[in-house]
């Protein structure tokens, strides 16, 4: 018989343990996030994916705050995190470091998310933007490519978090085969 498993059946890893692990060569920039649950529940999608950073720009509220924490449920001491707050500078600092950078948006010119190829060697650089306006213009032009998730339904976009969960985990799927 199927059961839920219990909460010390999950054999997580202690936060010394997770902080020491390698991390998966992702970067996710949070560009402009209004909603301080939509920060939290980045946080603890890029805790669930193992991502290497979360960089925090723009009007994106930082840690310590409550509502963050709400959503979060302790990851913002389990990710490491910065704030640049012009999101052009954590871009260039990002591009430094050799990480491909993706914008998660809809424009003109679009990779659908199913069709792309993660280069393991060189990890990936993911770019959220605000729920209302998205990623700014001046990201997607210093950006390498644009990333969409194909939609069939009635609404022309996705929840912020949700979004960045389906991203990350195709992003994670390919880095982990």
């Amino acid at each position: 018989m199927n059961r839920k498993l219990k909460l010390d059946e999950l054999q997580r890893d202690s936060l010394e343990d997770f902080k020491s692990k390698p991390k998966h060569p992702v970067i996710v920039i949070l560009d402009n996030i209004r909603s301080l649950n939509n920060v939290g529940s980045f946080f603890r999608t890029c805790d669930a994916f193992n991502v290497e950073k979360l960089i925090l720009c723009g009007i994106t509220a930082t840690p310590p705050h409550k509502d963050i924490r709400k959503t979060a449920l302790g990851a913002t001491d389990s990710v490491t995190w910065e704030y640049t707050e012009n999101v052009v500078e954590a871009i260039e600092k990002v591009r430094k470091s050799g990480f491909p950078i993706y914008s998660i948006e809809q424009a003109v010119e679009t990779t659908p998310l199913q069709n792309l190829q993660v280069d393991k060697t060189k990890g990936i650089c993911l770019i959220f933007g605000n729920e209302v306006e998205g990623v700014q213009d001046i990201a997607i032009a210093n950006s390498d490519g644009v990333l969409e998730i194909p939609q069939f339904g009635t609404k022309h976009s996705l929840n912020v978090s949700v979004c960045g969960g389906a991203v990350l985990w195709e992003v994670t799927k390919q880095l982990i085969s």
